[in-house]
């Protein structure tokens, strides 16, 4: 991996890199100047004429082009790092190269800060003999170890929000897809059978079916409302009520009781008020289908938990399961 290649996938573009380096720097900059004024030590104050002359400011604009354009190319080439799922051992290069960048930069300002005799001035006596070599050489190394270590801590925490970003568009997708799936498959079922006949029947076999029992009458008149509600056309937006989807996973969840004989352990809670809301089609009885096929429904100690919560006019839908042990189901390509 080079510079030029990740430069062409930068993550971070150099103008927010500039102008946050240089709100830092000045930011700084100006504790640095209130710091000498509040200071007891201090006898006059900072000495203007060095503070602006132009050596100085000259210096100071290019540490604030220098360190922008470090943590330009230090921060896009950890992301790429963190990004590529590198070994800990591939970020030690350029950690090193840039360490020793840093230490390249203070020693040539600290040449040139000697040579122009730039110094404050601590009560009667030059700062150079309050702040000896070793302190200066010791305040460095701390400070490029900030500076790397701050550039390195940037990039992973970048790194781990476009990871959630990342999965969260994928699980949208995923749904979005298995939604189009149960579309067309419905559109499918539609065009074959003919709903009128079909509710006929059903409502015929209900009727016949009460004298004798109960639990199948019930059973049956469950299966029409799922069959009416699948069957029946939506909205022109495509939309159908929310209050009608709830119902819809309610009888879902009631004709799958009937087949286990009460046995499975499935909590749906609703709390807001859902009237007047809409919804795509099929989109929670999807989740809670998936939550059926793959959970452990039998399990008191992990129920199927599913809540829709209406909160400021927008839904909340959460569904939990446990997943069951054993060999996964062979899928018919049906429901």
């Amino acid at each position: 991996m080079n510079i030029s290649s990740m430069l062409r996938k930068n993550r971070f573009s150099y103008g927010r890199v500039f102008w946050v380096s240089t709100g830092i720097y000045l930011f700084f900059t100006v504790v640095g100047l209130v710091a000498m004024y509040v200071s007891p030590a201090m006898n006059t104050g900072p000495n203007w004429d060095k503070i602006v002359s132009v050596y100085n400011l000259v210096s100071q604009v290019a540490s604030i082009l220098f360190f922008s354009a470090f943590y330009y190319v230090t921060l896009n080439l950890f992301h790429r790092l963190f990004a590529g799922k590198s070994k800990t051992f591939q970020f030690v290069k350029p950690a090193v190269v840039g360490y020793l960048l840093l230490a390249a930069y203070y020693s040539v300002s600290f040449y040139f800060m000697k040579a122009s005799k730039f110094q404050f001035s601590v009560g009667n006596r030059p700062s150079e003999d309050e702040m000896t070599m070793g302190i200066m050489i010791f305040s460095y190394l701390i400070s490029s170890l900030f500076i790397v270590g701050s550039s390195l801590l940037i990039a992973y925490l970048t790194y781990l929000r476009d990871e959630r970003k990342h999965r969260k568009v994928l699980e949208e997708q995923k749904m979005q897809l298995e939604v189009e799936k149960s579309q067309a498959n419905l559109n499918f079922l539609k065009a074959q059978i003919n709903p009128h006949f079909l509710h006929n029947t059903l409502n015929f076999l209900y009727a016949k079916s009460l004298p004798y029992s109960t639990e199948l009458s019930e059973g049956i008149l469950t299966l029409s409302d799922i069959m009416r509600y699948a069957l029946g056309p939506a909205a022109k937006d495509g939309r159908v009520a929310l209050k009608d989807e709830i119902e819809h996973v309610r009888n879902v969840i009631k004709i799958n009781q009937l087949r286990f004989s009460n046995n499975l352990h499935v909590k749906f809670d609703v709390n807001g008020v859902v009237n007047g809301a809409t919804i795509v089609p099929f989109v929670l009885i999807t989740i809670v289908e998936n939550a059926f096929k793959h959970g452990d429904l039998k399990n008191t100690q992990t129920p199927i938990d599913i809540r829709l919560d209406m909160r400021e006019g927008q839904m909340h839908f959460f569904c939990r399961n446990h997943k069951k042990a054993g060999p996964k189901e062979i899928s018919t390509g049906i429901g």
